[in-house]
C-alpha cells in the first residue's frame, strides 16, 4: 500500500499562486509516472500534468506555460507550481501515481484550490 499526503491548496486571488506537495511513503522510483488531476464541483477529474520516472512531462494544454510539475527524489515528493491562477483553476487536486511493479494506481486524498475574482 502507498500512501499520498498532499498539501498546499488554499484560497488565492485570480493572477496568484500555489505550490500543491504531494509527498509519497515508498521511493519515488518505484513509480512509473506521477500526477495531479483536478475536480471541480459538477465536473470530472481531469488530468492536469504528469512527470515520468524519467522525468518527461506532460501538461494539460489548459495549464500549459501557468503550471509545472517536478519532484523531488530525495524527498519522494512531486510538486506542481501553479501560476497566473485562472477562475476556470479551482477544484479539488488530486495526487495520481502509477506503481512500475504491479500497475497500482493510488491516490490522495486531495486538496482544495480556490480562486478569488
Amino acid at each position: 500500500q502507498v500512501q499520498l499526503v498532499e498539501s498546499g491548496g488554499g484560497l488565492v486571488q485570480a493572477g496568484g499562486s500555489l505550490r500543491l506537495s504531494c509527498t509519497t511513503s515508498r521511493n519515488i522510483f518505484s513509480f512509473r509516472y506521477m500526477a495531479w488531476h483536478r475536480q471541480a464541483p459538477g465536473k470530472q477529474r481531469e488530468l492536469v500534468a504528469h512527470i515520468t520516472s524519467g522525468g518527461s512531462t506532460v501538461d494539460a494544454d489548459s495549464v500549459k506555460d501557468r503550471f509545472t510539475i517536478s519532484r523531488d527524489n530525495a524527498k519522494n515528493t512531486v510538486y506542481l507550481q501553479m501560476n497566473i491562477l485562472k477562475p476556470e483553476d479551482p477544484g479539488v487536486y488530486f495526487c495520481n501515481v502509477l506503481e512500475g511493479l504491479s500497475g497500482r494506481t493510488y491516490w490522495g486524498q486531495g486538496t482544495q484550490v480556490t480562486v478569488s475574482s
